[in-house]
C-alpha cells in the first residue's frame, strides 16, 4: 500500500522551468530536502552545498527518443508509443486516442491481430499482450525492421495532458545523455536529471562529489492502476561498478539520480552487497520488504499517488518520512512530473546521521 497523495491538477508542471520567465534555466526549480521526517526547502541550485565530498551520485545515461508516432486503424486514428526493444526484434507498444488537444487518452489495448498503417507504409501488427497483468502494453512487429529511423524520421516526444504544448526533443534530453550503440533509448525521459546544468555540474565535481553512469532504457509510464513495472534494458559498467564499491568503502554516500538509476543498480549488487559490472533486462521492484543494498539516498521528481515509485522511495526513506515529505510538497505548492520540482532524500541513519541535520537546513 503506497502512501497517499492526491495531486491538484494545478500542480502540475505544464512547462519546462527555462520557459516560465526571462532569465530562467533548467536548474531553476524546486528542491525540497529530508532527512528522515525532517524537511527542508531550498532552490535546486543549491544542491551542492547540500552535498558532501565523498558522495557519489549515479546518473542514468540513457537518450530519450521521439517516441509517439500518428497512425491508423482502418479510418481510425490512433498514436503509438513505442515503449521497448525486444531481443526478437519486436516492439512493446501502447496504443493511444488523440484527444484533439496535441495528446492522448488510453485506449483498449489490441486484440491481437490488429494492424496499425503507420508514415511510409509501414504497418505494425499487435501479436500479444507484453504481460499477463493488464492490455495496455503489446509485443508487436513492424514491417520496416528500422523502427529506430522510423521514430527518427517521424516521430515525437510522448507528451502527456498536462503539459501546455509540444516540445522539440531537445528539451526532454538530460545534461548527462549519451548516444547509445546501437540508437536505443527511453521512451520517456529520465526526468530526476533534467534540472542538471554543466554550470552545477561543475561546481558538484569541484566540491568532491563524484558521478557514476548507468544506463537504463526507460519505457512508457502511463502506467494502469496496481500494474507492476515491467522489464527494462540496462547496464552498469565495470567503471561505474568500481567507483560506487570504492565510494561506499570510503564513507561516501551513494545517491541515485532517479528512480531508474536506483532500479539499475540494485539490479547490478550480488549478495554481499558487491556491485558488479552487468546489463540485460531487470525485472526487479523495489519495495519496503525487499530493501535497498546499495543506494542511501536518491534524487528524484514527485510522483503521482499509485506510482509504483512511491514503493521505492518508502524502501529507502521509510513510509513516515515519504508521508511528511509529500504533505509538505502540496502544503509548499510545489511542481510535479517531468517538468517540475524534485526531491531530495538523504540518509539519516548510519555513520553520517550526525550530520543529516546540517545538511537539511
Amino acid at each position: 500500500m503506497t502512501t497517499t497523495v492526491r495531486v491538484p491538477e494545478e500542480r502540475s508542471a505544464r512547462v519546462p522551468a527555462e520557459q516560465r520567465g526571462p532569465g530562467r534555466d533548467r536548474d531553476s526549480v524546486r528542491l525540497l530536502v529530508s532527512c528522515g521526517t525532517e524537511v527542508s526547502h531550498h532552490a535546486f541550485v543549491e544542491l551542492p552545498r547540500r552535498l558532501r565530498a565523498g558522495d557519489l551520485l549515479i546518473v542514468n545515461t540513457s537518450p530519450t527518443l521521439a517516441a509517439a508516432v500518428d497512425g491508423r486503424i482502418g479510418h481510425t486514428r490512433v498514436v503509438v508509443h513505442f515503449s521497448t526493444r525486444g531481443d526478437d526484434g519486436r516492439w512493446a507498444v501502447e496504443l493511444r486516442d488523440p484527444d484533439g488537444r496535441g495528446t492522448t487518452r488510453a485506449r483498449a489495448g489490441g486484440p491481437a491481430g490488429t494492424q496499425v498503417r503507420l508514415a511510409g507504409d509501414v504497418r505494425l501488427v499487435l501479436e500479444e499482450p507484453l504481460t499477463p497483468y493488464g492490455s495496455r502494453l503489446w509485443w508487436g512487429r513492424v514491417s520496416d525492421p528500422d523502427v529506430l529511423g522510423l521514430l527518427r524520421r517521424h516521430g515525437r516526444p510522448i507528451r502527456y495532458s498536462y503539459t501546455q504544448r509540444d516540445q522539440p526533443l531537445s528539451v526532454y534530453q538530460t545534461v548527462f545523455a549519451l548516444p547509445s550503440a546501437d540508437g536505443s533509448g527511453s521512451a520517456e525521459m529520465p526526468s530526476a536529471a533534467r534540472p542538471f546544468t554543466a554550470r552545477l555540474v561543475a561546481e558538484l565535481v569541484s566540491r568532491g562529489v563524484q558521478f557514476a553512469p548507468i544506463t537504463l532504457h526507460t519505457g512508457v509510464a502511463s502506467a494502469e492502476a496496481h500494474e507492476p513495472p515491467y522489464p527494462e534494458r540496462y547496464e552498469v559498467p565495470e567503471a561505474s561498478a568500481r567507483l560506487i564499491n570504492a565510494a561506499r568503502a570510503g564513507g561516501g554516500r551513494i545517491l541515485a539520480v532517479g528512480t531508474t538509476a536506483v532500479r539499475a543498480v540494485e539490479s547490478a549488487v550480488d549478495a554481499g552487497g558487491v556491485v558488479r559490472a552487468r546489463k540485460g533486462w531487470t525485472d526487479l521492484v523495489v519495495t519496503p520488504e525487499r530493501g535497498v543494498r546499495v543506494v542511501d539516498g536518491l534524487l528524484t521528481g514527485l510522483h503521482e499517488p499509485e506510482a509504483s515509485h512511491l514503493l521505492m522511495l518508502e524502501a529507502i526513506a521509510g513510509r513516515a518520512a515519504i508521508k511528511r515529505s509529500y504533505g509538505e510538497a502540496l502544503s509548499g505548492l510545489y511542481l510535479w512530473h517531468e517538468f517540475g520540482d524534485v526531491h531530495l532524500i538523504l540518509p539519516s541513519e548510519g555513520p553520517h546521521a550526525e550530520r543529516c541535520s546540517s545538511n537539511c537546513r
